[in-house]
């Protein structure tokens, strides 16, 4: 299978150019992502990339007919189980030259934001995984097996992408199932990732911001939900030298204004809800250690009779201007139901190894990337299911492809060894049948050439 995706470069195959548009074999040079022998890893890595459009996970493609087309399966695992490799480099290489090519499709102006968000990997059939840990589901409210995918993304307000991520055990000894593998050298980088998925959530939240300023990543905001707007979080951002908008919770967190200290709830009566607008209003007030911050007071369309309360560390802006940035948070949403419905995130490989979870979280993060840079060059308005499944006929596309030009090769070769006259007449019918074909048919048989 690697040695026939390697032999598409005739076949017009929009994945394969933006591969060498991005220039990926050389982002993985940098990142330390190289094989001294055999099959080289760019190899490995496009077809482990390529192999959710196939419609099968590894296991099942190893045991299908395309399995002679194959390395062998220890290839694959060795290669995702590798601690020298730096994914989370590689990862915001790929993001600050895809976000930078982005930046020069719009007005310098518009505003670039950083989202903050997580979602549940479960694993709740699994004993023996490396740092399995008991972590909250805060969407179905109870405790799972499996690891907290906090996610760092930029956004545009067109395009989502990923820059980092951080696979979350638990930071509480007591909430985790197994520890770090002793087979694990400590100088390596699976190491750092495996030490970094036992921080707290708003540390590792705070690196993953800094990581991605200090590459290159431009962006004026950092998003977020309720559960990581808090006081400390707010000032940590702060201290990056970028403004924070959040959603709040009511919580009995006080704000003071004119003065004196009032809860969420208490704030509202300075507040004239009649009306059927959809923004009652804002108010200006300063935080328990004196952060300035202006907090808006939107309708909650789910339940009237409540509102919802927005942060924003950028007082100067105006109410709309605050809700229509937060409106950007959404995107985060989409990736993620996109990456586990579409590009298998979570469910492509039941590793034990937390570093092949690691690199393969990075694969799927790499194939939304690679849609999205294709989408937006071709200013496409596809959804990204509607992309995947115009990949996965693609690569069955490439399959039949292949099958037609070795079929017609063939032919060719065979009549050579037939009589002149037989030989003539058969390429003089093949040649009219060809010109009768519809452009795209001629196009594969471009390079057969009669020989005299």
């Amino acid at each position: 299978m690697i040695n026939q995706m390697n032999q598409n470069d005739h076949t017009p195959n929009t994945f394969s150019d933006a591969l060498k548009e991005l220039q990926i074999g050389k982002l993985m040079r940098k990142s330390n992502i190289t094989k001294s022998c055999g099959v080289s890893a760019y190899e490995v890595f496009q077809f482990l990339l390529l192999l959710a459009f196939q419609g099968k996970n590894l296991f099942r493609f190893l045991n299908s007919k395309h399995k002679d087309q194959t390395v062998s399966k220890n290839t694959y695992y060795r290669f995702l189980n590798e601690t020298s490799y730096n994914w989370s480099k590689f990862l915001l290489l790929l993001a600050v030259k895809v976000t930078t090519a982005f930046d020069t499709l719009t007005r310098p102006e518009r505003v670039k934001v950083l989202i903050l968000d997580d979602s549940v990997i479960k694993r709740n059939r699994s004993k023996s995984v490396e740092l399995l840990a008991r972590i909250y589901d805060h969407v179905e409210h109870k405790c799972q097996k499996g690891f907290t995918l906090l996610t760092l993304g930029w956004s545009d307000g067109y395009s989502f992408i990923p820059t980092g991520f951080n696979m979350l055990s638990s930071a509480n000894k007591s909430n985790r199932y197994n520890e770090v593998s002793s087979q694990i050298d400590h100088r390596t980088n699976g190491y750092k990732f495996r030490k970094e998925s036992m921080m707290h959530k708003t540390e590792a939240a705070v690196l993953l911001i800094k990581n991605a300023l200090k590459a290159g990543v431009k962006a004026d905001y950092v998003l977020m939900d309720t559960w990581f707007t808090t006081e400390p979080m707010i000032a940590d951002i702060l201290e990056t030298g970028l403004d924070a908008i959040g959603m709040l919770k009511q919580l009995k967190q006080r704000y003071t204004y004119k003065g004196k200290q009032y809860t969420l709830p208490e704030l509202k009566k300075f507040i004239s809800f009649e009306g059927a607008r959809n923004i009652f209003g804002s108010l200006v007030v300063t935080t328990k250690t004196g952060i300035p911050v202006k907090i808006v007071f939107v309708r909650n369309r789910n339940k009237k009779s409540e509102c919802l309360y927005i942060l924003s560390t950028d007082i100067s802006l105006s109410d709309a201007e605050i809700v229509r940035i937060y409106g950007n948070r959404w995107s985060i949403e989409c990736f993620f139901k996109s990456s586990k419905s579409f590009l298998k995130l979570g469910t492509e490989f039941q590793s034990h190894n937390y570093g092949a979870m690691v690199s393969h979280t990075t694969i799927v993060f790499t194939r939304y990337i690679i849609l999205e840079w294709i989408r937006r060059n071709q200013n496409d308005q596809k959804t990204y299911g509607e992309l995947f499944f115009m990949f996965c006929e693609d690569i069955q596309d490439m399959d039949l492809t292949n099958a037609l030009q070795s079929l017609m090769a063939l032919f060719v070769e065979h009549i050579s060894t037939l009589s002149a006259d037989i030989t003539s007449l058969i390429k003089s019918k093949v040649t009219e049948w060809m010109m009768s074909q519809a452009s795209f048919i001629q196009a594969l048989f471009g390079n057969i050439c009669w020989e005299s």
